[in-house]
């Protein structure tokens, strides 16, 4: 719900073909979210589009939201009422819906979600396209989250953990067509990972690239914004468990982050959501042979490493697609 009414987009600037648009979901971001946009507007290849949704931020983000929608032709902003709270998972595509409405998407080739505490390279937005102009396939993708840490000769960039098999949540980039053709994101934790399974089932590609050109700066730990990154562990195990994830898996890939700080407690508190939410048992997403393709996939990661598994359920093909679940998209 909003407070505020919404400007007309202005007209896309990108030739056909390579036209982009960005809504940008925040609460309390005033540490971050001009960073943010001024790597948005110093891209070679910039946005035609930018909505920035505020979920009703009590600091300073609103006074940031106006100032930067004033300096930048490309920004819209879109106010919505103050729900008390930050909301990660289903209030964050709530609000990502709330900025989508407001403009035809139809005028874009691509759609992002973007998250409002990153510092994006020049090309990064230009190199996906190209990327994704060489590969019909690709329906989406995104870089790899660095942060920045004390070392011997300054400060330095160190790798977040991330999946290569899952187009990282904080920079959804997404071919329209393909977004549409999955239904969109679901309101729920771990809406991150279901598109990306969801985008291989119906034989598109997803995923994180490696390449250098694509490594992007992270100014907040991951999983931290939801008061902190324990309680952050613990969501992503009930959201392993939602999404339909394996026993197996799950141990697997908690034992894989072990050395992923917070050391050890990272992992255990991983394991605990998991388990918790199977012995109060939570629902399951429940789209039509979802959670099916997820388990096969799954195995074959662990038999074969993701990248294999990846291509392997792609030779295979398309599965049937009866429809979304039951939680409803939209």
């Amino acid at each position: 719900m909003t407070n505020q009414p919404h400007q007309d987009a202005p007209a896309p600037r990108n030739p056909p073909g390579s036209r982009y648009c960005i809504v940008i979901p925040c609460r309390d971001e005033e540490d971050t979210l001009e960073r943010t946009v001024r790597s948005l507007a110093a891209q070679t290849t910039a946005p035609d589009l930018v909505v920035i949704v505020d979920d009703g931020s009590t600091d300073r983000t609103p006074e940031i939201c106006a100032r930067l929608a004033g300096e930048f032709a490309f920004v819209r902003v879109l106010r919505r009422q103050d729900r008390g709270r930050r909301s990660v998972g289903p209030g964050v595509i709530d609000a990502f819906y709330d900025g989508l409405a407001t403009f035809d998407v139809g005028r874009y080739d691509f759609v992002c979600k973007l998250d409002a505490d990153l510092e994006m390279p020049p090309r990064y937005f230009a190199r996906i396209l190209e990327r994704m102009a060489a590969d019909p396939r690709i329906g989406a993708m995104s870089g790899r989250p660095y942060y920045q840490r004390p070392g011997p000769n300054g400060l330095e960039m160190v790798p977040e953990p991330c999946g290569i098999d899952v187009c990282v949540g904080a920079t959804k980039f997404y071919r329209r067509a393909c977004f549409e053709a999955i239904g969109g994101f679901v309101r729920a934790v771990m809406w991150d990972g279901i598109d990306a399974h969801t985008c291989r089932m119906l034989g598109w590609r997803n995923f994180a690239d490696e390449d250098p050109e694509l490594r992007y700066l992270h100014l907040r730990p991951m999983g931290s914004s939801d008061h902190n990154v324990y309680r952050g562990r613990v969501r992503w195990g009930r959201g392993q468990w939602f999404m339909g994830t394996g026993a197996l898996f799950i141990l697997a890939s908690a034992t894989n982050r072990i050395l992923t700080p917070p050391i050890l407690v990272g992992s255990v508190l991983m394991l605990f959501g998991y388990v918790s939410a199977w012995w109060r048992g939570e629902p399951r997403y429940d789209r039509p042979g979802f959670r099916t393709f997820l388990r096969r996939y799954q195995r074959l990661a662990l038999l074969k490493g993701k990248r294999r598994a990846m291509e392997m359920v792609l030779d295979a093909g398309p599965r049937a697609d009866p429809g979304p679940a039951a939680q409803g998209l939209r």
